[in-house]
């Protein structure tokens, strides 16, 4: 019998934009599938690189769109980013913090002091994003760090989605420092294994899987650590940047909706040339990809792609994809 994806493991952990909602609205079938995932006793938990809101916030946002969830059941990169500090630096140290409410507020939970200035000899960094980040708070980093300060980032993601499109993220402002400073910082968020640590932890368990819309961050940091990873096609992630997913960052299972997680989940079946699921056929004649049966836009036949062209050992880039897989 095919088994449902979340069959195999105690948990399901998920990403918040481009997979539960975007901008003020839930994407659809996200509310209605969790809720199902929830109520037939898998745990359901979220993941977050943002840093700058607090779990609370989070967790009221979800509720409003009709979740249930404890403030727990939130792991941010915040509270990954502090428990790394707190490998770093004695108890009680100051600190200078570069990001919003979500940050200053684990820091100070941790039991370190908030200094305002690098005058002040810091003896570490953290640094998230939050919209009115100025120069003077990027400045003062990077003069804290250069006199000896551990440095710590909550997360190193070059883009956040906003209402207008996407806009520059924690990773150009850590960019900025980096190029002051010469130096790297310690990472905590996706797609880092500290976060996802922080959430196993969190809720004591031995298997999970994590879902995303992004292959750099939320898929990759999942096989990093060894967790479950699905990708669902309702975020950022193009079908023609699934199809070119370098080995590291290919997921295990790919999603349409949310809803997809409430079905048994079909794989392809190889075949002589190529993969097939369903109605869909998908095969390698010579350096050409093409759908031989099926719908090319149909989720079937991405996924039939998917693995053809992954199983190829040929670079993307000299294959001739046909363009109605990813058009």
């Amino acid at each position: 019998m095919v088994a449902k994806v979340f069959d195999q493991f105690q948990t399901l952990l998920l990403d918040l934009d481009g997979v539960i909602y975007e901008g003020e609205s839930a994407i659809v079938d996200s509310v209605e599938s969790i809720t199902a995932v929830r109520n037939s006793g898998i745990k359901v938990g979220y993941i977050t690189n943002n840093s700058s809101r607090k779990p609370e916030t989070i967790a009221n946002q979800l509720r409003g769109f009709g979740l249930e969830l404890s403030v727990e059941e939130v792991i941010s990169s915040a509270q990954a980013g502090v428990e790394l500090l707190s490998t770093m630096i004695p108890a009680g140290s100051k600190v200078f913090v570069v990001g919003g409410e979500g940050l200053r507020s684990k820091v100070i939970e941790a039991g370190f002091a908030i200094v305002a200035s690098s005058d002040d000899n810091p003896a570490a960094v953290i640094q998230g994003f939050a919209p009115d980040v100025a120069w003077n708070d990027l400045a003062e980093a990077s003069y804290s760090i250069q006199r000896g300060a551990k440095w710590v980032a909550t997360n190193q993601d070059w883009t956040i989605p906003r209402e207008k499109g996407l806009a520059p993220g924690n990773g150009t402002l850590v960019s900025a420092v980096h190029t002051a400073v010469g130096q790297l910082p310690v990472v905590a968020g996706k797609p880092e294994r500290a976060i996802f640590e922080t959430a196993m932890r969190e809720f004591k368990t031995e298997s999970a899987i994590y879902v995303g819309d992004r292959l750099d961050t939320d898929v990759l940091g999942a096989n990093k650590s060894g967790l479950g990873s699905a990708l669902v096609m309702t975020g950022v992630t193009t079908r023609k940047e699934l199809l070119a997913a370098k080995s590291d960052s290919r997921p295990k299972y790919v999603l349409g909706t949310l809803n997809d997680l409430l079905s048994p989940y079909r794989e392809p079946v190889k075949t002589k040339r190529g993969y097939k699921l369903g109605d869909s056929e998908v095969e390698l004649l010579g350096e050409k990809v093409v759908v031989s049966f099926g719908d090319p836009k149909s989720l079937d036949a991405l996924k039939a792609a998917c693995l053809t062209i992954w199983s190829s050992g040929t670079p993307i880039h000299l294959l001739d994809v046909e363009s109605a897989l990813y058009e």
